[in-house]
Parts: C-alpha cells; sequence; structure tokens
C-alpha cells in the first residue's frame, strides 16, 4: 500500500485540500461501478482498469485512484463520486 509518509503530504492537485485514504467499501462501489462498464473520470474516458485504493479529496467530490501503490494524482484521471450514486 501507498506510504505513509507520502500520504501524509498528498493533496488534491486541483484545490490543494487534504486527501485520504477511502476504506475498502469505497473501493468495491468503484471497482463495482468499473465493472458495470459506466463509470467515466473527469477526463470523460471510462475507467477500465480495477483500482486497488483511493484518496478522496476533502470535500468528498473527487477520488484519486491508487494502482500498483502509486496513487495517481492526476486531474482528469480523478473519479466523481457522484457518478457512484
Amino acid at each position: 500500500m501507498v506510504d505513509e509518509e507520502l500520504l501524509k503530504i498528498l493533496v488534491c492537485p486541483e484545490d490543494k485540500t487534504a486527501v485520504t485514504l477511502v476504506e475498502q467499501d469505497v473501493v468495491d462501489r468503484v471497482n463495482g461501478a468499473i465493472a458495470s462498464g459506466g463509470l467515466k473520470n473527469r477526463g470523460g474516458e471510462i475507467v477500465e482498469q480495477a483500482i486497488e485504493g483511493g484518496l478522496l479529496r476533502e470535500d468528498g467530490a473527487y477520488l484519486y485512484v491508487i494502482r500498483e501503490d502509486i496513487p495517481v494524482m492526476l486531474i482528469d484521471e480523478a473519479v466523481p463520486m457522484s457518478d457512484l450514486g
């Protein structure tokens, strides 16, 4: 998983607010939406690869995915939480 020291310094690249590691139930919801083929990232692309974890922006609006223990901190790659229903 992501190094604890790294987690302490990571922030949302858009608004510079804190991000927190999500629980497994959120990861499962995201992966379910990915499996159904309907989840798009902020860039409008369909997310096809399952995630290992995620970092939720402080306001709860966007999730930055974690793949292979690496947080993908790109604005267009963030998943809008509103799309999870």
